[in-house]
């Protein structure tokens, strides 16, 4: 982990309440079985998402930090723990779907438990300055998990035949967007990584320097419209637009559209959390993996971005950086160079991910705004779609 906090005690404290809040906000429209449920092995429970995002706080800095510290359950330190073996053992994470004790009730009293103690440290003289970062960073890991509630949930309503919707008030976009034009960086060398003051994660450091030949970026994402064509033109059906892993995932799973959409005596429909509605074909095309946006860029002529050509790109006027989709990069995740891995379980969060994964740069719909910077590297695997990803080209 890494962190810079300039803030003052009683900033955070505020912070903290509010980013804890919009956690629980987003679980607000939902019923308790809604939170229970588990959709694929992938994804999360609503309520787990609640629970784990509490057992971070709990573990990581009211075990150590408290005094005379008591869990508030002794079994959630199992049941809660993700993937950090320094800890000790996890519930298997395709069972979480099966947890439906404790309540949803019992998760909130944890919730409210964790946020008195760890408010109350907040408010201690006593407080040691090196505590400080860790409480952001658990923040940071909430606003990930807010994320991550909204794309799990998505799966688990769209698996649901009533094809129920989660905000009736979300639209689409209608407006035409705007032309596709090319965004030309000469040759040269670019500066890679997390610079100057504020949060960031390990794996956006050090920052570095790193030589990229000339290329030119999309001014905005790939369209529904756009990506259909590349449908209509048989782009699933011809072997010799994909990888060969990506080609046999196709074969495999038998697919032929993104994720979510469907097609209908009446044209092509989409999941959304406003329930299925028909395609906006000037939205941009979302819930794609990295077998289909790399498809696509080699059906259109072009391909995908390196991580730095888009980070060196990223202060030119472009559209849809931050707030739409993330955009798969032709980068493997992969350490920068002088990188190391933190002491203990926190060294946990990044480092041991960086194998076959691809990296996603900017921000989704879904992604707090506060959570998104230039530097930030997300990662999923090549076949990963229920994620808000979509397709920025580069040549």
């Amino acid at each position: 982990m890494h962190v810079t906090v300039p803030l003052a005690r009683s900033q955070l404290s505020d912070i903290y309440r509010a980013i804890r809040n919009d956690t629980l906000a987003l679980a607000a429209p939902l019923s308790s079985e809604d939170c229970c449920a588990q959709s694929m092995p992938e994804a999360s429970p609503v309520k787990w998402h609640l629970a784990h995002t509490s057992w971070f706080f709990e573990t990581f800095i009211l075990e150590l930090h408290e005094s005379a510290f008591a869990p508030f359950n002794g079994a959630y330190h199992v049941l809660f723990n993700s993937y950090y073996n320094g800890i000790g053992e996890q519930h298997a994470r395709a069972q979480r779907g099966l947890l439906t004790r404790p309540s949803l009730n019992e998760v909130r009293e944890y919730r409210t438990d964790v946020d008195r103690r760890i408010l109350q440290l907040l408010e201690s003289p006593a407080l040691a300055d090196q505590l400080l970062p860790l409480i952001e960073l658990g923040l940071q890991h909430e606003q990930q998990h807010q994320e991550l509630i909204r794309t799990d949930l998505k799966h688990l309503l769209f698996m649901n035949p009533l094809a129920p919707a989660y905000d009736n008030d979300v639209r689409a976009v209608q407006s035409a967007p705007r032309a596709l034009t090319w965004r030309h960086f000469e040759a040269g060398i670019v500066h890679l990584g997390h610079t100057g003051e504020g949060f960031c994660f390990d794996n956006e450091l050090p920052c570095h320097r790193q030589f990229v030949e000339a290329y030119a970026i999309a001014s905005r994402l790939v369209t529904n419209q756009e990506y259909l064509a590349f449908i209509d033109a048989g782009g699933y059906r011809n072997a010799a637009l994909w990888l060969s892993e990506g080609w046999d995932w196709v074969c495999r799973l038998q697919l032929q559209q993104p994720l979510y959409w469907q097609k209908s005596e009446a044209g092509w429909l989409a999941f959304t959390d406003a329930g299925m509605q028909p395609l906006d074909l000037h939205a941009a095309v979302i819930h794609v993996s990295y077998f289909e946006a790399d498809a696509y860029a080699r059906w259109a002529g072009a391909r995908l971005p390196t991580e730095a050509e888009w980070e060196n790109a990223a202060d030119a006027d472009l559209a849809q950086l931050y707030d739409t989709a993330w955009q798969w990069t032709a980068s493997s995740y992969a350490a920068y160079p002088g990188y190391a891995i933190a002491p203990g379980a926190l060294g946990e969060y990044n480092g041991k991910f960086m194998s076959n994964q691809f990296v996603l740069r900017g921000g989704s719909q879904a992604t707090p705004a506060a959570h998104t910077r230039r530097s930030y590297r997300n990662f999923f695997p090549a076949s990963a779609r229920w994620q808000y990803a979509g397709i920025r080209l580069a040549r």
